[in-house]
C-alpha cells in the first residue's frame, strides 16, 4: 500500500501543479507596449494657422488592441507648448484603406471610420482638443480597440491612419479668445477654403480659420517663426480571444436627424459639428466678464442649453464616456429613453500657465468608466444628449459632441 500511495501522492502533486501552472498563465497580466510617435514638422508665426492632413502617419502594426492614445503639441526640443502660445482646435485620426500597390491617391482611399452616428463625418478613431492633456483616455480590461485584424480589410488594400490636426499661433494676437473661436472679422475673409462665399451671418467657425489663414496681430509685434510637433503615445497589447473589443460611437448635439417616413429606411445624420452661443447680454463686457468667468457664467443665469435625441443604433455595456467642449463649455450629459444618467462630462478649466494648466482654457474633460454591466444601452434606445455652455459672452464655432465606447453583447 505504501507504493500505491506514494504513486497517488506524486499524481497529485503533479495535478495540482499544473493546475496552478494554468492559472498563473490565465491571470497573468498583458505586456502592454508603448510607442511614441511625431507627426511632420507644422510651423507657425504669430497669428497664423495649420490645418493639416497627414496620411500614413506612423501607428502600431498588427493585430492589436489599442489601451490609450495621448497626444500634445511639443517644440523641436520635445518640451510641451502652452496653449496661450499654440491653441490646439482639434487633432483626428481616422484609420482608411488603401491599395497596396498606389501610391497615396485619395481618390482610391475607402475609410475605415468608427461605428457612427454621424454619416460621413466625425470619423475618427481617436481625437480630442485644447483639454487633450487632462483627459484619461484608457481603455479598461478586459476591454481594448481593436484594429489591424485582416478579416476587417479589403483584399488588395492594407490599413493606414490620416491625422488632421488644426493648431492656431494666437503670440501677439489682438483677440486671443476670438482667433480661437475662428471669428471671421479677425481673420479677414470673405470666402473658405473651398473658394465659396462665406454668408454674412456666419460670424464664425472653421470655415474662417483653414490653413494658411492668419488672425489679426497687435501691430508691430515680431515673433519668430516656430517648428512644431504632435506628439502622440500609443499604448497597446497584441489581440488574443480573451480581449472584449468595443466600438466607438460619437454623438453630435448639432445632428439634424429625421425620422424617415418608411419604417425600413434608415436615418440619415446630418451632423453640423460646430454652432454658435448668443450672448444673454447686449454688452456682457461691462460687467467684467473675461476669457476665465466663462466657467462660471452660469451664476449669472447665463446659460445657452442645447438637446438632441436620436435613436442608438446597437445594444450593449457602456465602458467609457466623454465630451467634448470649448471655452465657455459648462459639461454635457447623455440620458437613457428612461431619464437616468448615462454619462456626465464637464470641462476642467486651467488656473496658471505651465503647459496642461493653462487659465481660462479648457485642459481636460471628466470621464466616465462605468462598472461593467452597470451601464447598458438597448438597441433602438432613444438617448437624449444635453449640452450647457456660458452665454455671459457670444461664443463661436463652438462643438459638444460625445464620445462613447460600447461593449455589445457577445454569443461567447
Amino acid at each position: 500500500m505504501s507504493g500505491y500511495s506514494n504513486c497517488y501522492l506524486l499524481a497529485l502533486a503533479v495535478l495540482l501543479l499544473l493546475v496552478a501552472i494554468d492559472a498563473n498563465s490565465q491571470t497573468e497580466p498583458r505586456k502592454v507596449k508603448t510607442v511614441v510617435f511625431r507627426s511632420p514638422k507644422f510651423v507657425l508665426k504669430p497669428g497664423s494657422v495649420a490645418n493639416k492632413y497627414y496620411y500614413n502617419i506612423d501607428f502600431p502594426k498588427g493585430h492589436v488592441a489599442i489601451k490609450d492614445f495621448h497626444a500634445e503639441v511639443v517644440d523641436k526640443a520635445g518640451h510641451p507648448v502652452p496653449l496661450y502660445e499654440t491653441y490646439l482646435h482639434h487633432w483626428v485620426v481616422v484609420r482608411y484603406y488603401q491599395q497596396k500597390s498606389n501610391e497615396l491617391n485619395t481618390s482610391d482611399i475607402i475609410v475605415g471610420g468608427n461605428s457612427g452616428i454621424c454619416d460621413g463625418v466625425l470619423n475618427q478613431h481617436f481625437g480630442l482638443g485644447s483639454e487633450t492633456r487632462k483627459t484619461a483616455t484608457y481603455v479598461p480590461d478586459p476591454y481594448g480597440i481593436e484594429i489591424g485584424n485582416p478579416k476587417d480589410v479589403p483584399e488588395g488594400y492594407e490599413e493606414r491612419w490620416v491625422l488632421n490636426l488644426h493648431a492656431i499661433d494666437t503670440r501677439g494676437v489682438e483677440d486671443r479668445l476670438g482667433c480661437n473661436e475662428c471669428k471671421c472679422d479677425l481673420y479677414n475673409v470673405t470666402k473658405d477654403e473651398d473658394g465659396q462665399a462665406i454668408e454674412p451671418d456666419y460670424i464664425g467657425g472653421l470655415r474662417c480659420c483653414y490653413d494658411k489663414t492668419r488672425c489679426r496681430v497687435k501691430h508691430g509685434f515680431k515673433g519668430s517663426k516656430k517648428g512644431l510637433y504632435l506628439k502622440y503615445t500609443v499604448k497597446y497589447v497584441e489581440w488574443d480571444a480573451s480581449i472584449v473589443p468595443v466600438k466607438i460611437y460619437i454623438l453630435d448635439v448639432t445632428d439634424t436627424w429625421k425620422k424617415p417616413e418608411n419604417p425600413t429606411a434608415k436615418a440619415k445624420h446630418q451632423c453640423q459639428i460646430e454652432y454658435s452661443v448668443k450672448s444673454c447680454y447686449a454688452n456682457g463686457a461691462n460687467f467684467g466678464c473675461t476669457d476665465t468667468c466663462s466657467a462660471n457664467g452660469a451664476n449669472f443665469g447665463c446659460t445657452d442649453t442645447k438637446k438632441v435625441s436620436v435613436p442608438f443604433p446597437t445594444g450593449g455595456d457602456v465602458i467609457y464616456g466623454v465630451a467634448h467642449q470649448h471655452t465657455g463649455g459648462a459639461g454635457s450629459t447623455l440620458h437613457g429613453e428612461d431619464g437616468r444618467v448615462i454619462c456626465s462630462s464637464h470641462p476642467i478649466y486651467g488656473k496658471g500657465k505651465g503647459p496642461g494648466n493653462e487659465a481660462g482654457y479648457v485642459v481636460g474633460m471628466s470621464t466616465c468608466y462605468p462598472k461593467p454591466g452597470s451601464i447598458k444601452i438597448m438597441k433602438g434606445e432613444t438617448v437624449t444628449l444635453l449640452t450647457n455652455y456660458s452665454s455671459f459672452r457670444r461664443h463661436t464655432g463652438v462643438m459638444s459632441l460625445f464620445y462613447l465606447l460600447v461593449a455589445e453583447p457577445s454569443p461567447n
